[in-house]
């Protein structure tokens, strides 16, 4: 691990200050995957920003037609949260099914989405269900948060504080994971919202990406026989020693139908 300056501020406001201040300054919120890539060299940071001692970023709740939480809610929380189950079952499954226990205890739903790892979970069920990103200067849409592989549209000095999601009528979640990390291979999110269809696909590309095909269909038929005959491309799906891009494609297919029989009950 490369030297750098711990901070650990009290407010937002000071977090922003430091990390403006910084010339390559990184926030800490669980770590479960900043800390391991930077004890291993494959990323540095002039000043690490830890978000841990600002209290009001540790909250989960229901607003209105909404479901927020904050930066430093852990993926257990929002497993466990009355308020999520009763709202979103698809989001607490989700957060149930992150990592291991370990990783789940500390590792913050809004973290994972800031890394944008391409295996990652959490960016499935921002883009499914339609989510917002609040930073301390403004609502990111979920569409366009993620610019690619690990990398968002988050500007330099910006902090995300939170996370909202519109409430859906219906919503299911379905993972094939690596059995030894609990990463995807390929993972799906489908919800309908207000008349609207999302099918969000992680694990299987560089980055979390949606199938029109699958959406249009759903929205005139939300039933897993209505993605009958739908194939998913296999162009640039991920190619390594956990599947190749056909293998994905076919996953996405599967995971996809089996998402629609969650969400249907």
């Amino acid at each position: 691990m490369y030297a750098f300056n711990y901070h650990r501020p009290s407010s937002v406001a000071e977090a922003v200050k430091l990390l403006k201040s910084s010339p390559d300054g990184r926030c800490l919120a669980g770590g479960m995957s900043l800390i391991p890539t930077m004890k291993h060299r494959l990323a540095s940071a002039a000043d690490l920003v830890d978000l841990n001692g600002i209290k009001e970023l540790a909250y989960i709740k229901r607003d209105g037609d909404a479901l927020v939480f904050g930066a430093l809610a852990r993926h257990v929380e929002i497993a466990d949260s009355a308020d999520v189950k009763k709202s979103i079952p698809a989001l607490a499954a989700l957060a149930a099914s992150v990592g291991d226990p370990q990783v789940r205890n500390r590792g913050t739903f809004c973290g994972s989405l800031c890394f944008a790892d391409p295996a990652a979970d959490c960016p499935a069920g921002l883009v499914g269900l339609n989510g917002t990103v609040l930073t301390d200067k403004r609502r990111i849409a979920a569409d366009k948060f993620f610019n690619g592989l690990y990398e968002t549209t988050l500007e330099k000095g910006e902090i995300v504080i939170g996370i909202s999601f519109p409430i859906p009528e219906k919503a299911g979640w379905a993972k094939f994971a690596n059995l030894a990390s609990r990463f995807a291979i390929a993972a799906v999110m489908v919800a309908k919202t207000g008349g609207e269809v999302r099918v969000a696909v992680t694990g299987a590309k560089a980055s979390v990406f949606r199938v029109p095909e699958m959406e249009a269909a759903l929205a005139k038929n939300f039933s897993a026989a209505a993605l009958d005959g739908i194939k998913v491309s296999s162009t640039d799906m991920n190619n390594d020693l956990h599947g190749d891009p056909d293998y994905r494609a076919h996953l996405v297919g599967v995971m996809a139908k089996r998402a629609v029989q969650t969400a249907m009950g």
